[in-house]
């Protein structure tokens, strides 16, 4: 008899959570885009699974960090899909602790066996300002104490981005976050992240990463962005939420630019460029290869294997081209990187409630374990899931 899945216990979560929000000075993240799909329900988590799952987080990370091989020779970096163009900046950034890794996402299943890695969004994770402001505003709107929540992302960040500034006092604190242009959601990810680095002492601008200017001559050598109509700026710092890979493949002769001002100390670069060896799910087979059975991981494997098992793209984002393989029987999502190298990882029965939702758990990691916030879906979770909020009790 198969087991059931690890349960799921909701509460109702209402409360006037746009007021809150204006309240507190963050009018704009409650914008249509950003509500359409937050849940008005709230997971009931107990505070040791709460502890379970950003403690899984914290030793994740330090796995990881243990089982990148010394030198990151060519045969690893090719396995795991890294761009050649990026080698040079990988290791430049893996060897010096000065390139410092801000934050990324793990997400994870709650299973009757125990929590579970399913992948790592070391690069460029989204749903900050979901977890960090608009949960725990749901949480102040209904009335709860802030201790009934794990979510200490946004202090996390300011203290990374302090982190950061001091391993690098030389350079000017301004910091220039880019995004793609016409994402209106990442541009509302930069936009706490900019706060957080503000708080943390840095001055601050946002732009479309279209609009960046790169200089590798003279005097004006370096990152610049139009500040106001006829004034520019230079910054030593830049954010990009803007995947490595798809920087390296769209403009390769801006990248190479873009790493070679890194080399010189003209900019530095979060997230670095080594996240991409952590964000690479052809990384989930190479750690189940360091740690087998270790109670964290499912199996992951670079060719098919028996059993019931999920075929992902090694760069794959937001669900896509994803095939949930069990004998002949097949479930997927559509996608744009059908194209590239798949691993295979065991599947891993995500906690339901009782109307059949399936939950995945999204644990922030900024230095440990910060934050948890949970998607919800019927089928296989993708970006259009919807965002649960979360109470300990």
């Amino acid at each position: 008899m198969p087991e059931q899945p690890f349960p799921i216990n909701l509460m109702p979560h209402h409360g006037n959570v746009n007021n809150m929000v204006r309240q507190m000075g963050w009018g704009w993240v409650v914008e249509e885009e950003c509500q359409t799909y937050l849940s008005g329900e709230a997971v009931v988590l107990p505070q040791a699974e709460a502890d379970d799952l950003l403690e899984a987080a914290s030793s994740l990370y330090q796995m990881m960090v243990e089982a990148v091989p010394e030198g990151l020779p060519d045969d690893f970096l090719r396995k795991l899909g890294i761009p050649e163009r990026l080698w040079r900046a990988a290791r430049h950034s893996w060897e010096d602790e000065r390139h410092w890794h801000i934050y990324g996402r793990f997400d994870l299943a709650q299973t009757p066996e125990g929590v579970k890695l399913l992948e790592f969004n070391a690069d460029t994770a989204t749903s900050i300002p979901e977890t960090a402001v608009v949960q725990w505003a749901s949480l102040a709107a209904a009335g709860k104490n802030e201790s009934q929540q794990a979510n200490g992302l946004y202090e996390a960040l300011v203290e990374q981005f302090k982190t950061w500034q001091g391993l690098n006092p030389e350079l000017e604190p301004a910091l220039l976050l880019v995004y793609l242009g016409g994402s209106k959601e990442d541009y509302t990810n930069c936009e706490v992240l900019a706060e957080a680095a503000r708080e943390a002492g840095f001055e601050t601008h946002i732009s479309p990463v279209e609009e960046m200017e790169v200089s590798t001559l003279g005097a004006e050598r370096g990152i610049w962005a139009q500040v106001e109509a006829e004034q520019w700026r230079r910054f030593p710092f830049l954010f990009k939420l803007v995947p490595w890979e798809l920087f390296a493949e769209l403009e390769p002769e801006l990248c190479t630019d873009v790493v070679d001002l890194q080399f010189s100390r003209s900019v530095i670069i979060a997230n670095p460029a080594y996240a991409l060896i952590f964000q690479s799910k052809g990384f989930l087979a190479w750690l189940w290869q360091q740690f087998p059975y270790h109670p964290l991981l499912l199996r992951t494997e670079f060719q098919a294997f028996e059993g019931k098992a999920v075929e992902k793209p090694i760069f794959g984002r937001e669900g896509q081209n994803i095939q949930v393989r069990e004998n002949t029987d097949v479930a997927s999502t559509s996608g744009e990187y059908q194209n590239q190298p798949h691993i295979y990882q065991a599947w891993a029965e995500l906690p339901q409630d009782a109307q059949g939702y399936r939950y995945q758990a999204g644990v922030f990691w900024a230095g440990e374990g910060s934050a948890i916030g949970f998607r919800r879906e019927r089928g296989i979770i993708t970006n259009l899931s919807q965002f649960v909020a979360h109470v300990v009790e």
